[in-house]
């Protein structure tokens, strides 16, 4: 699609989505509440535009973070509430600054000049309309990376089947695969339902041009699936898999082991501590015998990658 036509198709999809703010319905949640008037409803967002912080990210997989990085953008607020989250202060705390779509796009715009390989859009989909917005400024003043949606994966199959034109790569999770779980851990007990179906239609969309041949070149189009492994929830994460390996068998999958007990998971003695040697042997032996293909990462995974220590650096972005 040429530009010309990829901001056409966006604007359309602009027009459809920009009224849902007034009675909110973007994300399973459905809080009906009107952010545009300045309410709130279980994100925690307004109509106002809140972004953390956005750099050229280097810890993510090899294939989105490349040799110069990913531009991504952290946004504020989030429609889970994971206990353990790593990104707490501003998914949880709502940390961040509100811009404009004009200061978005320029973001986006200075992250492509700095070399990003794409721009990694964080937790996006309660600001989808204003990021609409904001990449169809973007496209008029030069972007032309690929779009990264990165997602927890709590989504509206029906919200997903609008942004086709949008998003370049799906990155989402598959946290849980009970209901137990994705409410205790996450207060989200529909998770397992939306999950599926929303992973289903990015699938849908993206799995005839996904590119794994290459653990070093950046992908421009298809799917990776995130599992961030939970300690004593590890049987859970080989039923997860399994179900990838079924239903998205080309898409790839990044098994993840960075977990540690941040923010509130000391209330669940249980989570309080990190993923056992014989837990990691046991899901990396698991996706080499599905065949599965994309990245394990190493149990003792670099620390300083987690949200709780990332800086507020928008600054120079909005400067450039």
């Amino acid at each position: 699609m040429d530009r010309g036509a990829k901001i056409k198709a966006l604007q359309a999809k602009l027009e459809a989505l920009y009224p849902r703010l007034a009675a909110c319905d973007l994300c399973p949640r459905k809080c009906m509440v009107d952010r545009i008037a300045g309410q709130t409803g279980f994100c925690g967002a307004t109509e106002a535009l809140k972004v953390y912080t956005a750099f050229c990210h280097h810890g993510e997989e090899p294939v989105i973070s490349g040799t110069r990085g990913s531009g991504t953008i952290f946004f504020s607020g989030c429609n889970l509430k994971c206990v353990f989250c790593q990104n707490y202060k501003f998914s949880h705390l709502a940390a961040g600054r509100v811009i404009s779509c004009e200061a978005l796009a320029r973001i986006m715009v200075n992250l492509q000049k700095k070399g990003a390989h794409n721009i990694n859009l964080v937790t996006p989909t309660h600001f989808l309309p204003q990021i609409i917005k904001s990449v169809i400024i973007a496209l008029q003043d030069g972007l032309d990376v690929p779009i990264v949606y990165n997602t927890s994966g709590y989504e509206c199959a029906s919200v997903i089947s609008q942004i086709s034109e949008l998003v370049d790569v799906y990155l989402p999770d598959a946290k849980y695969i009970t209901r137990e779980d994705a409410c205790k851990y996450s207060g989200a007990q529909d998770y397992l339902e939306h999950n599926r179906a929303s992973l289903l239609e990015m699938y849908r969309q993206k799995n005839a041009f996904l590119q794994t041949q290459s653990t070093e070149e950046p992908l421009a189009r298809g799917m990776i699936v995130r599992h961030l492994v939970i300690p004593g929830l590890h049987a859970q994460s080989l039923r997860i898999l399994s179900w990838i390996k079924e239903h998205l068998p080309e898409a790839a999958v990044s098994v993840m082991f960075q977990y540690q007990p941040y923010h509130n998971a000391q209330a669940h003695h249980e989570i309080m501590r990190r993923v056992s040697v014989e837990e990691y042997e046991a899901v990396r032996a698991h996706v080499e015998s599905l065949g599965l293909r994309g990245w394990v990462q190493a149990l003792e995974s670099a620390e300083e990658l987690a949200g709780v220590h990332f800086e507020e650096q928008l600054e120079e972005l909005l400067s450039i």
